[in-house]
C-alpha cells in the first residue's frame, strides 16, 4: 500500500518556557551583572589630573606676582607715633560723669618711593583709661605721597559716666605721675601703587601710652607707648 505523502512539511519544533509559553526570562532569573568600564574610571582619572595641574599653575602664579611685587615696590608699612598730648578740660561733674577735651599730635611716616596713601573719611579715635572710654575724635582725610612724614593735629572730646573707683584708681595714677592710656585708631585706607588705587583696606592701631599728668593748660610728659598694627580687608 503505497504512504499518502504530506504536501508540507512538519512543522519545527519550538521548546517552551515554563511559563505559559511566553519567550520572555521567568522572573527568577539573575540578571548579568554590569561592571563599571575601565574607560569611565580613565576619564575621571583624567578630569582631576586637570583640576590639579590647574590649581598648581594658579598658585605658581600668585607667588610669582607677589615675589615680582614685593622686589619691584619694596612695601614697608607706615608707622605712627603720638609726637604730643595736651589736656583741654579734664572736668568731674556733679552727676558722677567726666568731661574731657585732648589735642593730640600724631607723626604719620610713609617710607616707601613707589607706594602713596589715602586716608577717608569714616575714622575714629578713642581714648580710654582702664577700659573706660573718655574721649572721641577722627583723623582728617588726607592723601599722603610717597617718602613723606605728616604731622596730624587731631582734637578729641567726650563725656563719660566714671564711679567713684575710678577716680580713686585716676587719683592714685595722678599722684605717682605715671597715667595709662590706651589710645584706639580706626583709619580706612587706599594703597596707591604707582598711578593704580588699589582696594580700600582697614587700619587699625593700638598705642599704649603713659602719661605723667592730666592737668589742663600743662605741659603733658609722654613717659612710653607701645605700638600694635592690623590691617583688615
Amino acid at each position: 500500500m503505497e504512504s499518502i505523502g504530506h504536501p508540507y512539511p512538519p512543522p519545527k519544533y519550538v521548546m517552551l518556557s515554563h511559563n505559559h509559553g511566553s519567550l520572555r526570562p521567568p522572573p527568577y532569573r539573575r540578571n548579568v551583572p554590569r561592571y563599571p568600564s575601565k574607560r569611565s574610571s580613565s576619564s575621571c582619572f583624567k578630569c582631576m589630573c586637570c583640576c590639579y595641574c590647574f590649581l598648581f599653575f594658579i598658585t605658581v602664579l600668585l607667588l610669582s606676582l607677589i615675589f615680582f611685587f614685593h622686589a619691584k615696590y619694596k612695601p614697608q608699612i607706615p608707622s605712627y607715633k603720638v609726637d604730643s598730648f595736651s589736656v583741654q578740660a579734664f572736668t568731674f561733674q556733679s552727676d558722677m560723669s567726666l568731661f574731657t577735651e585732648f589735642a593730640v599730635t600724631v607723626k604719620a611716616e610713609n617710607p616707601n618711593e613707589h607706594i602713596s596713601f589715602i586716608y577717608g573719611e569714616d575714622s575714629e579715635i578713642i581714648i580710654s583709661y582702664t577700659g573706660s572710654n573718655l574721649c572721641y575724635g577722627k583723623l582728617p582725610a588726607f592723601y599722603q605721597p610717597r617718602k613723606n612724614t605728616t604731622m596730624i593735629n587731631i582734637a578729641l572730646a567726650g563725656t563719660s559716666p566714671f564711679g567713684s573707683g575710678l577716680q580713686a584708681a585716676l587719683m592714685e595714677n595722678r599722684h605717682t605721675g605715671r597715667i595709662p592710656l590706651l589710645v584706639t585708631v580706626y583709619a580706612p585706607v587706599n594703597v596707591v601703587v604707582g598711578n593704580f588705587k588699589l582696594r580700600r583696606i582697614k587700619v587699625y592701631v593700638n598705642c599704649t601710652l603713659v602719661i605723667d599728668n592730666l592737668q589742663p593748660n600743662k605741659k603733658v610728659g609722654i613717659l612710653s607707648s607701645k605700638y600694635d598694627y592690623s590691617v583688615a580687608i
